[in-house]
């Protein structure tokens, strides 16, 4: 049975040159993979781009409005492989469609995204990601202080901050840039959080 793999991890974690790669070796030994983004992220334009300069065309872009199968439609009978970049941007009936598809046409479908934004709020297409994939894999980054970083940290003109649109594209502004960090370094340097005012964000976030 083909599968829906979701593969998620923060802000350069690799997930770009591993996406790259995997469709790399599916064409190597011969088999037909196609390469969606989401039209949310206009990084690259038409292409998507690892920080290590890699980088490829896509197929296709995936629209708000689209019905995922109405894209692939021409792909359907020749694909050994559906690849999903910023697939967090995806609607939720549009993951959906992905999963029936995978089921349905026997097609495997490998998504890669984040599963939360800057403020720890999840993206519209994460959380039906999480639910529905069959497999889930996690890529691993560093924090400054050496621990396991799963948080993305906006910091805009060199100061972290907690308020403003989700989506600000990595790179299309100058003065907005994204840090990965472990939890505790998240709560203490975004959220200012230390023993001695704990209670206090506590009872300001339950109320």
């Amino acid at each position: 049975m083909a599968k829906l793999i979701f593969r998620y991890g923060s802000m350069n974690s690799g997930k770009t040159t591993v996406m790259l790669q995997t469709a790399y070796n599916y064409e190597e030994k011969g088999h037909k993979v196609v390469l969606l983004k989401s039209s949310e992220d206009t990084k690259g334009d038409d292409s998507v781009v690892s920080r290590i300069g890699l980088s490829r065309k896509i197929d296709e872009f995936i629209k708000p409005n689209d019905k995922v199968i109405d894209v692939l439609d021409k792909y359907l009978d020749k694909l050994d492989c559906i690849i999903v970049d910023e697939a967090q941007f995806l609607l939720p009936k549009q993951v959906e469609e992905l999963y029936y598809i995978s089921k349905i046409y026997e097609i495997p479908v490998i998504a890669y995204g984040l599963r939360t934004d800057f403020k720890l709020e999840a993206f519209k297409g994460s959380p039906k990601l999480l639910l529905l994939a069959d497999e889930i894999q996690e890529f691993p980054t560093i924090c400054s202080c050496g621990k396991k970083a799963r948080m993305n940290a906006r910091k805009v003109f060199g100061e972290y901050v907690t308020e403003g649109e989700s989506v600000v594209i990595d790179g299309e502004n100058e003065n907005t840039k994204y840090e990965p960090l472990c939890g505790k370094c998240y709560l203490e340097k975004v959220k200012k959080a230390n023993k001695q005012n704990i209670k206090n964000l506590i009872y300001n976030f339950i109320n």
